[in-house]
Order: structure tokens, then sequence, then C-alpha cells
């Protein structure tokens, strides 16, 4: 039998993934996608990296509110936790995976 929240808080799990990847996406991709010396931009960040984080972390939260509360059979509340602190993984990695990929942009380097 089907518990009551399920629906409601499988949908919570992908909105929370979807919110955390945007932000985590526009404060990690900001200085590539302004510009730097010369508005030399990164476009990949838009095209590449963009739909990559926006799409994969609801996808990651999904799948993960689905293991642990749908496999493993842990109560709501536990699969909210496990997916709160992968959210807060992939945030953390996508920043600094991002945060790498802007160096070139964030840096000043003295003539």
């Amino acid at each position: 039998m089907a518990r009551a929240t399920d629906g409601w808080a499988g949908c919570l799990a992908v909105v929370a993934g979807f919110v955390t990847g945007v932000v985590a996406w526009g404060v990690g991709a900001a200085p590539g996608l302004r510009g730097a010396f010369e508005d030399e931009r990164d476009w990949s960040l838009l095209y590449l990296d963009g739909p990559v984080v926006i799409f994969g972390t609801p996808a990651l939260a999904l799948g993960v509110w689905a293991l642990v509360g749908g496999v493993l059979r842990a109560r709501d509340r536990t699969a909210a936790v496990a997916v709160v602190l992968v959210l807060a993984a992939v945030a953390w990695g996508c920043g600094e995976w991002l945060e790498w990929r802007t160096d070139r942009f964030t840096r000043d380097e003295a003539w």
C-alpha cells in the first residue's frame, strides 16, 4: 500500500534539486558568462555545464528519494535528510567544478 506523502514529497525533492542546480550553476558560472579581458567569455558553461547541472541535480535528488524511500523502505524523514545531504554535496561539488572552470576569469594577473 502506498504512503500518503509519496507523491508530493517526491515532487518536492525534484523542485529542491532544480533550485539547487540553478543556484549552484548561476553563482558558479557567472564570472565565465560575464566575460573577462576584452569581453572573453566561455560559452560552454551555457550549453554544456548548464544543462548537466540544472537537469542532473533534480534527477539525482529524485533517484536518492526513490532509493532511500522506495527500495530501502525508510521513513519519509530519513529520505528527506538523505536528499538534503546529497543536494548539499552536489552543490559543493558543482561550486568547486565551476570555480575551477572559471578560474581564468576571476584571477587578477599583475603585469
